[in-house]
């Protein structure tokens, strides 16, 4: 049976901006960022691990061990990663033999920021949309961290980082991450030169 991916949960009524970045601080111990809309800081308690929808649905359906926390915004996809990840990305694409293929595919580290989706439950417009629609840029999450649980053991790791045996491996997501992204091209190439081809009539 191949696993699915929940939608977001029915929203709850939020409290003000502030209290979101309250959440993050106290219910899970990440930094946010001043300012509006609430952003997380990434190369502290984790990385990102970014790439569009369809190639990050691809790599849910197949292998949904491989990730903990997921968010979405807009058409892009944001897979949690252990922090100190975003510095692995290239040399693991190019010991994958990916190295100078055009993929969508990007890390986000240290110094780095993500949108912040509205807590698990609450409703919101801080993420710059509609509440629970990411396709509308709102940021949301598809599968959140567990409040007052330690995220980093549910992180995929590099094995150099020093994860532990049950700790998703980083090496297969971003093996699956970049084959997913590559198809992904491959099929919207695919599908605009079909739709661009005229009509032959005999």
């Amino acid at each position: 049976m191949t696993p699915t991916v929940p939608p977001p949960r029915t929203p709850l009524p939020l409290p003000p901006e502030g209290g979101v970045a309250q959440w993050y601080e106290h219910e899970l111990g990440w930094a946010t960022a001043e300012g509006l809309p609430v952003r997380l800081l990434t190369g502290l308690r984790f990385d990102v691990l970014e790439l569009p929808e369809d190639a990050g649905f691809a790599v849910l359906r197949r292998h949904a061990g491989l990730t903990g926390p997921v968010a979405l915004r807009g058409r892009r996809m944001r897979l949690l990663v252990a922090a100190g990840s975003a510095e692995e990305l290239p040399g693991l694409l190019d010991w994958l033999e990916w190295g100078g293929v055009a993929l969508d595919l990007r890390a986000i580290g240290a110094g780095g920021r993500m949108t912040a989706p509205s807590p698990p439950g609450w409703a919101g417009r801080q993420s710059g949309g509609s509440p629970g629609d990411g396709s509308q840029g709102a940021a949301v999450w598809l599968r959140p961290p567990e409040p007052r649980h330690e995220v980093e053991p549910t992180l995929p790791a590099f094995a150099g980082l020093g994860c532990r045996g049950e700790t998703p491996d980083l090496v297969r997501l971003v093996s699956t991450a970049a084959t997913e992204c590559h198809r992904a091209q491959l099929l919207r190439a695919n599908s605009a030169h079909a739709n661009a081809q005229p009509l032959a009539f005999s």
